[in-house]
């Protein structure tokens, strides 16, 4: 049985084009399961639909199509569960077709094709004698399409079949916002670490030489592309260039590539293992920004093959707009071709957070990430890209083309409105202060500039200059880049969370290996548990702050009150060390305000008992999100149901605010749900006056926000915690949007 389920699935999956692999199906199917017919039915999302695509036993002439739960087959489809009967004409939803022939036939046996809760089509066996299936036929054939409904969405989703359905949807993430309407264009010509192959080679000297040269060149280029780009990102995107120039010339990650070509390795393998062993320190981490600085590293390493292989060819021959698709994207890729051709970027691997994402953005090129396509069937094709849900549609119909493209000329209107709203202070319409900050995302690798648009900087991250070292960094080295931050936001608080490493975010030098590391070691208990590190990161911060009095202490993970006592103890400990080291030079130390992440579900119990200990609270929502429905948002198969609007996360969103008013305790929001519209209008509505989000989301949220009365947005989140359902709570909310004359808002938001 295993063997013949194998050989079917592997003859469908190598079948070149759509029509030979469902007959393949129908036929083999049919041997050997011994049936008189076999049949496929696929969904048709645009007629609602069931067609009958392919059929061994009935007349292939026959054109069948039944609604949504219609019929046998529309029944399967929507109970999505299959139905096995002896006398199929006795059931009350048979549909006769006579055109079919399908009279001669008695009994029914039909399951779904499903794939990620998708059906895809119905796959149906009959026979003439009036009978069950018995119950190793049925799971013969439940367990034949559960594997055909993978091989069905992998080629569809690679374009590998002919024949199917136009537009050809390929979903991935969301990178930068924003609409690309142009032919495809496939860059196949940058190298590839996995590529590289073991190579040995006896001229060390050579090999060294080669090495500098590439790391030289790769730097010249990095520097030429800041200055390339000097005039069209602000200070913070361009820091991006500078990062990577310091990168390559980093003592450590030049020394681990120069001892395995001193140990006989040619420079291009001692690259790729040394490339890949600082990636796979960050690949590891939970932190989606932090986890995408492994991408960053390996741009990095195929910058270094691309110099050291001295590819021949010219740059690209581009005179018209296309939308580039890569295997990964890199910041070379964003250059090579002038902003006014490039419509958007596609990339089969990466993330979101990834240094090439941001540059995306801050250039407003809509890019989109992990993304599986074949590059030969989809090279100069029509494509559309959204952005805004990640989505790439190939070859799409006119009618749609035409409404993406008058949905582009609103956007570009709406992003002019939303900078004019950048300069003004965060409100409501009816004069409600909602104060603005960022969420730092450059910041933990370089200085950011001033943005003017934000009140201050809602969370900084601390662990990067951990995690590129071999060692912890000294207190001096710290205070370094703690001051220059600080120093960029004078007048404006800066808030610094301290440490948040261990479990899933592993020190390369301090390695632990745990079972369940989002339960584990992490944030606070770390520090804890080291207190010389803490302390040493505690002083560093409070160093820095000397005489610009803007810091604000963030503690991660706290999930009790005894962590937080224990936490303040060494606050108070490292003030008055650096308060008595202050007092020789006639400098002051201020005592900074001391908050706390809520992102531990059991904290919310105690927050009342915990008030008089604390100066504020900073909800992530990504994290307590994940802890409140078990959920981890970086597994594809359970990604849907993380939804930061789901009941209970509302419902705690809503204590939590209530909490913070009656304690008179300022209470911020910096995970990504205060960038959504409707994920800002609701907090703002449940009593939120802090939200803290990336750069790009600040001008829309501000102006989102100017065009909504405050007490509209009370009576919206009051509503919202009464329905149970995450995709009510949204469309009720976008349908609230849409009243207030934000329809373009929610229309690039719904669009697909």
């Amino acid at each position: 049985m295993l063997t013949q389920l194998r050989n079917i699935v592997q003859s469908v999956a190598v079948s070149a084009d759509l029509d030979q692999a469902l007959h393949t199906l129908v036929q083999q199917t049919c041997l050997a399961m011994r049936t008189e017919c076999c049949s496929v039915y696929l969904a048709n999302l645009e007629q609602q639909s069931f067609d009958l695509m392919a059929t061994q036993g009935l007349d292939p002439s026959a054109q069948v199509s039944m609604s949504f739960g219609d019929g046998l087959v529309g029944v399967v489809g929507q109970r999505a569960e299959p139905l096995n009967l002896a006398y199929a004409r006795r059931h009350p939803a048979f549909k006769p077709f006579p055109a079919t022939g399908e009279d001669a036939f008695q009994s029914f046996l039909g399951t779904p094709i499903i794939y990620r809760k998708k059906v895809l089509g119905v796959l149906v066996v009959q026979q003439h004698q009036p009978r069950q299936f018995d119950q190793s036929e049925e799971s013969f054939l439940v367990t034949l399409a559960a594997q055909l409904a993978v091989v069905f969405a992998h080629a569809d989703a690679q374009g590998g079949w002919q024949g199917t359905r136009s537009p050809i949807l390929l979903e991935g993430m969301p990178a930068s916002p924003g609409i690309g309407i142009a032919q495809a264009w496939c860059d196949e010509s940058q190298p590839r670490l996995e590529d590289v192959a073991p190579a040995s080679s006896l001229d060390v000297s050579r090999e060294l030489d080669r090495l500098d040269a590439a790391i030289d060149e790769a730097s010249t280029e990095f520097r030429r592309l800041r200055k390339r780009f000097d005039k069209e990102l602000q200070k913070d995107a361009l820091a991006i260039f500078d990062l990577f120039v310091h990168l390559l010339n980093d003592p450590m990650l030049r020394e681990d590539i120069t001892v395995r070509i001193q140990q006989g390795d040619e420079a291009t393998w001692a690259v790729r293992q040394t490339v890949e062993a600082f990636s796979a320190r960050f690949s590891l981490m939970d932190d989606p920004y932090l986890k995408a600085r492994a991408d960053d590293v390996k741009e990095l390493g195929q910058r270094l093959l691309y110099f050291l292989m001295a590819p021949a060819g010219s740059a690209p021959a581009i005179s018209s707009p296309v939308v580039l698709l890569a295997h990964e994207l890199t910041a070379g890729m964003l250059a090579s071709i002038p902003r006014t051709l490039l419509a958007g970027v596609v990339a089969e691997q990466g993330a979101a957070n990834s240094h090439a994402a941001i540059l995306a953005r801050a250039l407003g090129i809509p890019a989109i990430m992990g993304v599986s396509f074949s590059p030969s069937r989809l090279h100069h094709k029509t494509v559309i890209l959204d952005g805004h849900k990640g989505i790439l549609m190939i070859e799409p119909a006119e009618a749609l083309i035409n409404e993406y493209q008058q949905l582009v000329q609103e956007e570009a209107s709406l992003q002019s409105t939303f900078e004019t709203a950048l300069a003004s202070p965060g409100q409501t319409q009816d004069g409600t202060r909602v104060e603005v900050h960022l969420n730092a995302g450059l910041s933990a690798d370089s200085q950011i500039a001033i943005n003017q648009g934000v009140d201050g900087v809602g969370l900084f991250r601390t662990e990067v200059p951990f995690l590129m070292l071999r060692r912890f960094p000294s207190e001096d080295e710290q205070v370094k880049q703690y001051r220059a931050i600080l120093a960029s936001y004078p007048d404006k608080p800066v808030v610094m969370r301290t440490l948040d490493i261990g479990g899933d975010k592993p020190l390369p030098y301090l390695s632990v290996e745990e079972d369940n590391p989002f339960l584990g070691w992490r944030g606070i208990r770390f520090s804890l548990d080291h207190p010389d590190i803490f302390l040493i990161q505690v002083r560093a911060m409070l160093r820095a702050s000397i005489g610009l009095h803007n810091l604000k202490l963030l503690l991660p993970m706290i999930s009790g009150r005894n962590e937080l006592l224990e936490a303040k103890t060494l606050v108070s400990r490292a003030y008055q060390e650096v308060s008595q080291e202050a007092e020789s030079t006639g400098e002051s130390v201020n005592i900074p305000m001391l908050g706390i992440m809520v992102e531990v579900p059991s904290i919310l119990y105690q927050l009342d008992n915990i008030a008089r200990d604390i100066d504020f609270l900073s909800v992530g929502t990504n994290d307590l999100t994940q802890y409140l429905l078990a959920v981890d948002r970086n597994n594809a198969r359970v990604a849907d149901i993380f939804d930061a609007l789901h009941p209970s996360v509302l419902h705690a969103l809503s204590s939590i605010a209530t909490m913070g008013a009656r304690h008179q305790l300022p209470v911020s929001v910096c995970g990504e749900l205060a960038g959504d519209p409707v994920g800002a209008a609701l907090l703002v509505g449940l009593g939120y006056q802090q939200l803290s989000m990336n750069t790009r989301n600040v001008a829309k949220i501000k102006y989102l926000l100017s065009r909504l009365p405050h007490e509209a947005l009370v009576v919206q989140a009051n509503t919202m915690l009464t329905l149970d359902d995450p995709d009510a709570i949204r469309a009720s909310t976008e349908a609230f949007l849409a009243e207030h004359g934000l329809d373009a808002l929610v229309k690039i938001g719904q669009m697909r």
